[in-house]
């Protein structure tokens, strides 16, 4: 049935505890030698423009993940996802708290691409929000709330998170 939602056929998909849960119009590419939790949510934005979450080769997404595509997300070769993860992509409510009271839809100038470079990691509970890009190689501690682009080869935490080092290999 997931397969049926996906643009394209990836090989070696492992889906375990059930199936992802898909909201809104949203497209999906998966890589090969992928394993995703069925305690996920893929959910699209109700846009002109087409949500696209692309997830690269040999990526974890485990459970209770929030994966909230504004306009696209990508998730490159070796991602890993801890569990409890939210990459908020798009709020789903306007600032304005009368239009929010109203049930009126986010604004476009609160939406934006979310870019998870090869091999990142992210811990448990971690929030990765809109416009960011973390780089290859970074690890995000748990709890982390990463506001802002982070650079390759380091590791990120707090909230806001901040580099705490840069990691060697």
């Amino acid at each position: 049935m997931f397969l049926s939602q996906v643009n394209n056929k990836p090989r070696h998909l492992y889906l375990y505890s059930g199936m992802p849960f898909i909201s809104g119009n949203v497209q999906i590419e998966v890589g090969d030698h992928c394993r995703i939790s069925g305690a996920t949510t893929f959910s699209g934005r109700n846009s002109s423009q087409q949500p696209t979450l692309v997830i690269g080769n040999n990526v974890d997404i485990n459970w209770q993940t929030t994966i909230a595509v504004g306009r696209k997300v990508i998730l490159e070769d070796n991602v890993r996802l801890a569990g409890s993860i939210f990459l908020a992509g798009y709020p789903g409510h306007p600032i304005d708290p009368a239009r929010r009271a109203n049930g009126d839809a986010d604004d476009d100038n609160q939406i934006g691409d979310i870019h998870l470079k090869k091999n990142v990691w992210v811990g448990t509970g971690s929030t990765i929000l809109k416009g960011v890009t973390i780089g290859e190689n970074s690890i995000v501690s748990a709890g982390s709330v990463v506001t802002k682009s982070m650079p390759a080869n380091v590791l990120i935490g707090g909230n806001p998170a901040k580099v705490i080092k840069t990691l060697e290999y």
